[in-house]
């Protein structure tokens, strides 16, 4: 599993963000050139983000976004989770419905398929936001991984 080049820009623009002074009024300009995200991407980006409640748009003058949380409260899995959705590891994780897969009738696997989605994503929850700012902290949680 690989996440998408929008789960893995946002979260290189959020750790740009994070480093940043708390309340610093940041703009999809600022965040772009600092990443090398493009401009365009940035700008739908931030919007997700602020969708998932990450940030806060200011209007006006000076506007731009404000990130709402302390990096010590964001995880992993809610910066993949506002961009990608929610975790699933395949089509008809979480869902006793009918999917399109043409084993779905008669697959074994899939009412567990939650529990390995659910093991995904708590290990992506585990990491912050601040532990991908810090260098160290991050060698420490990949090694307990």
């Amino acid at each position: 599993m690989r996440l998408t080049h929008l789960a893995d820009y946002a979260v290189v623009m959020m750790t740009a963000a994070a480093r940043r002074p708390a309340g610093e009024r940041l703009s999809a300009t600022v965040l772009a050139s600092e990443t090398g995200v493009p401009l365009p991407t940035a700008q739908k980006l931030l919007g997700k983000l602020a969708g998932a409640g990450l940030f806060r748009s200011v209007r006006g003058a000076g506007g731009g976004f404000v990130m709402e949380r302390s990096p010590r409260e964001i995880s992993l899995a809610e910066m993949v989770e506002a961009v990608e959705g929610p975790i699933a590891m395949t089509q008809c994780c979480g869902s006793e419905e009918a999917s399109e897969c043409a084993l779905d009738a008669h697959c074994r696997v899939k009412p567990h398929m939650s529990v390995v989605s659910n093991a995904v994503r708590g290990a992506l929850a585990a990491v912050t936001l601040e532990d991908l700012c810090t260098p160290a902290v991050t060698a420490r949680v990949l090694e307990q991984a």
